[in-house]
């Protein structure tokens, strides 16, 4: 029989390399981490890898398996979901990943100017009644800014038309510099090893049908950074474990 919740959050309490800081605890409790990752958790200089919304960890394992010679850190408010990667990495002594569990949209609390080298967005909710909430926009941009070395990579995957398509136009009102960019990931030859690590989520979507969407690009620290003013059209179809995404209006 698998973990409840409760038995899951006790674990996630007791491993060493599970940071909880929801809004709750973050507004009262200092975290000492902030600037010193590499010297005082991962005892190294090695870049620092982010995967944003990381739901189960698969790539955070997935990645930190492949490249042992970096470090990298799954960032997920749900303890329950985060608790499968974690515990993999603990039960097969992994020493390059850890896990943070709190709101993204306060990321910016928990590293500093230079310290994360790229960050991963694997299909994270395209929010599309909300332009500020979406993990691609510029108001997370900016956020990204304070902590992602100059020129740091960002890379999304995703199963979303409306993420993909709302990711071009705002890469191209900004002129960011676009290293790949495909609809259409494993139809293309384009997915090398990182890219077929699946997560649960993504091997649903492949069964259903639906093409996967990749961007690699680059965010430069300085420029004023602008919203696309482009209507897109919204995703007809029910991802697993989300709200629905259908029967909402055009959004900007």
């Amino acid at each position: 029989m698998g973990k409840g919740k409760l038995a899951k959050f006790a674990d996630m309490a007791s491993y060493p390399h599970v940071f909880e800081y929801p809004y709750s605890v973050a507004d009262d409790v200092s975290f000492t981490n902030k600037g010193k990752w590499g010297e005082s958790f991962f005892k190294n200089d090695r870049p620092i890898v982010l995967e944003l919304g990381c739901g189960r960890g698969e790539y955070t394992v997935g990645l930190g398996r492949m490249f042992p010679e970096k470090n990298f850190i799954g960032v997920d408010i749900k303890g329950s979901r985060m608790w499968s990667g974690a515990t993999e990495a603990l039960q097969t002594g992994m020493t390059n990943v850890a896990f943070l569990r709190t709101n993204i949209e306060i990321i910016d609390r928990f590293f500093a100017s230079g310290e994360v080298s790229e960050i991963w967005l694997t299909f994270s909710d395209p929010q599309m009644k909300k332009a500020t909430k979406r993990l691609t926009s510029t108001y997370f941009m900016e956020r990204y800014r304070k902590f992602l070395k100059p020129d740091g990579v960002i890379h999304l995957k995703t199963d979303s038309n409306f993420m993909f398509t709302y990711t071009r136009l705002m890469i191209e009102e900004n002129n960011l510099p676009v290293e790949v960019m495909t609809d259409d990931l494993y139809h293309t030859g384009q997915a090398d090893e990182i890219l077929s690590i699946k997560t649960y989520y993504e091997q649903q979507w492949l069964a259903r049908g639906l093409n996967i969407k990749y961007i690699r690009f680059r965010l430069p620290q300085t420029g004023t950074l602008r919203e696309p003013d482009i209507e897109i059209e919204l995703d007809e179809y029910r991802s697993y474990g989300r709200d629905k995404r259908s029967g909402l209006a055009m959004s900007k």
